[in-house]
């Protein structure tokens, strides 16, 4: 597994991005859209572990346009007033709009890399909507699209991924924490029920006991078992979708 950071222009400036490609031929490009927290080395090892089952795996920094931003300790992060209201601004201030735009980009670079075929999207957090909304942006390349822990994949918001069901060609997973403020019971219902009447191939399954944050690694509420059983599902989605 090799891992290049490399620059990706889009039509608002530059994102920095990192490319982890596997040893042998990859067999799907991955985007991985972070989460509220930016990119760090939790993040790089779960890119890592996709490269190592032979998907080629695009991270990029989604806060591009506020840079310089962080570190920030996904532990404490929220407890503190000061960085509380920099990850709201910096996840407010980059608009679903922009991050769709983005996805043009993101694509193009994976074909510049010689990954042109297919391609997985994955998010976490508030990834996970921008994982889906790919996915109806982007129907004619992306054919799986995951969300864990996504919160608002069903709000009240002109830009909810749900409105944009019928645009979504690809099969869609979502996994969901057992109590979660961010996604809850009514907006599951009313993201199923979207999926569903667009006849969109999906899943929705909830992760009973375990708390919003709970893939990643170094997140207060990661859960090793929860965890591995997200790793589970990931892998088979994306094996019977991306080969």
């Amino acid at each position: 597994m090799t891992k290049q950071d490399i620059e990706i222009k889009t039509q608002d400036g530059t994102a920095k991005a990192r490319l982890f490609r596997p040893a042998a031929p990859a067999k799907a490009g991955v985007i991985l859209y972070m989460d509220i927290f930016g990119p760090r080395p939790a993040l790089d090892l779960m890119a890592e572990r996709l490269a190592e089952h032979d998907y080629a795996v695009l991270a990029p920094d989604l806060f591009y346009r506020s840079v310089p931003y962080g570190p920030f300790d996904p532990k404490t992060a929220f407890g503190d007033d000061k960085t509380r209201a920099q990850l709201t601004a910096l996840s407010g201030g980059t608009t679903q709009g922009m991050t769709i735009r983005d996805g043009a980009a993101f694509l193009d670079a994976l074909t510049a890399e010689g990954i042109d075929g297919p391609v997985g999207v994955v998010g976490y957090c508030m990834g996970g909507a921008r994982a889906l909304n790919a996915a109806a942006s982007y129907p004619d390349r992306i054919v799986a699209a995951a969300s864990f822990h996504g919160g608002n994949l069903a709000s009240d918001a002109a830009d909810s991924p749900h409105r944009k069901a019928a645009s979504i060609k690809a099969r869609v997973y979502v996994g969901v924490a057992g109590v979660d403020r961010s996604f809850p019971p009514e907006q599951s219902a009313r993201l199923a029920e979207a999926l569903r009447i667009a006849e969109v191939d999906h899943t929705i399954e909830n992760y009973v006991g375990v708390g919003h944050g709970w893939c990643v690694k170094d997140h207060s509420v990661y859960d090793e078992v929860g965890a591995e059983r997200h790793w589970k599902r990931l892998l088979t989605f994306f094996g019977e979708t991306l080969g």
